[in-house]
């Protein structure tokens, strides 16, 4: 990105969605995106947005990305997915020690990250660091990745404790300590290229590893913008969400295409029929709800009053869970309603269809779990608690 550009990641995310729906067809064969396209997310700033300004980057706002992702993913949903998680994981680098944010950034803010939230591997502690083994699954984006934030569970010094959770720690290792394992093979979110990072007595040393819950509590150790006081579990299925907007209204910009062309077996316009009508209507409703849900939470984390807590944590969860759900809704009443030229392998409907299933099946976006964890807060006796806003 050009040294005092003045527009902002929302006004540059349509180039990258023109330049990633041009590739989808590659990407959805290559299992990856293509270099072109990572290129322009790269040119538009997502992996610089939530890094230091100290660094270089832009500290950037909740809102604004959740804004352009969706843009991105109106294009190619797993660019969309790519761009998100490549700022989120900026974030997240921004927790580390000083020293280990300046050798991640010591060539600029647009280093790009890939990440594993969750624990795996062994973390084996020595002189000065620690050595890292074993395998990470799913880490999207890890092929163009120049670092990877690898998450594992520590040992406890002393004696263990079986009823005491071991401390996680994530781990920032460069390009040049891991291989990848070719393992994606899905029915959907196919150019996320979430492979499986591999690590063998990788040397990590204290200045590039932290505790998992800093993370969580929004912590940083050398910023106070809004972004890095932010507590994780508040916007934890954020970076999730964001993209399937895009997807949804993707599938609805290439339904109504398509469907202003059909005619049925009795030669009558397919668009002027009521019950298409209504589908699109509901559809659309439904696209435009999720998006308010989503753009709610991601407001609530840029809030100028104190980062969110307990109650907006599980609201957020909630909604965005929810969210996910009326996107399913949409896309899935949309393609049924495609007709048999709909099942085309070459029609972006259906390929919007499977992406949107698959990354509704991610963990963070289960209403299953958020439901029942805003349910037992609002039913547990807290002031407030009883009222459902």
């Amino acid at each position: 990105m050009p040294q005092g550009d003045k527009s902002t990641i929302v006004s540059r995310a349509p180039v990258v969605a023109e330049v990633a729906a041009r590739h989808t067809e590659e990407a959805e064969t290559a299992r990856r995106l293509s270099p072109e396209v990572v290129r322009a997310v790269l040119d538009a700033g997502f992996a610089r947005h939530f890094v230091p300004v100290a660094h270089g980057g832009e500290a950037g706002g909740f809102a604004e990305l959740t804004a352009a992702v969706g843009l991105v993913g109106e294009g190619c949903t797993s660019a969309g997915w790519a761009a998100s998680l490549a700022a989120y994981a900026g974030r997240y680098a921004a927790f580390l020690p000083e020293e280990g944010q300046a050798e991640i950034w010591a060539d600029g803010p647009d280093a790009l990250l890939a990440g594993a939230l969750m624990p795996s591997g062994k973390a084996e502690p020595v002189a000065g660091g620690w050595l890292l083994s074993g395998e990470w699954k799913y880490i999207s984006g890890v092929h163009f990745a120049d670092w990877a934030l690898a998450c594992a569970a520590v040992p406890a010094e002393g004696p263990q404790d079986p009823d005491v959770r071991p401390e996680v720690r994530f781990f920032a290792v460069p390009r040049a300590d891991f291989t990848i394992e070719d393992s994606w093979f899905t029915v959907g979110m196919r150019g996320t290229g979430s492979d499986t990072l591999v690590l063998a007595d990788a040397f990590v040393p204290e200045h590039r590893t932290l505790a998992r819950s800093v993370v969580h509590a929004g912590r940083a150790p050398a910023s106070d913008a809004r972004c890095h006081i932010v507590p994780m579990h508040a916007v934890n299925a954020l970076p999730f969400a964001a993209p399937l907007v895009g997807a949804a209204r993707g599938a609805l910009r290439a339904w109504i295409a398509r469907t202003g062309a059909r005619v049925d077996r009795r030669g009558r316009a397919v668009g002027e029929q009521p019950s298409t009508q209504v589908a699109l209507a509901r559809s659309a409703a439904e696209v435009d709800a999720a998006e308010l849900l989503i753009l709610r939470t991601a407001a609530v984390a840029d809030g100028t009053e104190r980062p969110p807590g307990g109650e907006e944590a599980v609201r957020g969860a909630r909604d965005l869970a929810l969210a996910v759900e009326l996107l399913v809704s949409a896309v899935d009443r949309v393609f049924r309603t495609s007709g048999t030229s709909g099942q085309s392998s070459s029609d972006p409907v259906q390929r919007f269809w499977r992406d949107v299933n698959c990354a509704a099946s991610h963990v963070a976006l289960s209403f299953e779990t958020a439901g029942a964890a805003y349910g037992a807060w609002a039913l547990s006796g807290d002031e407030g608690s009883g009222v459902v806003r």
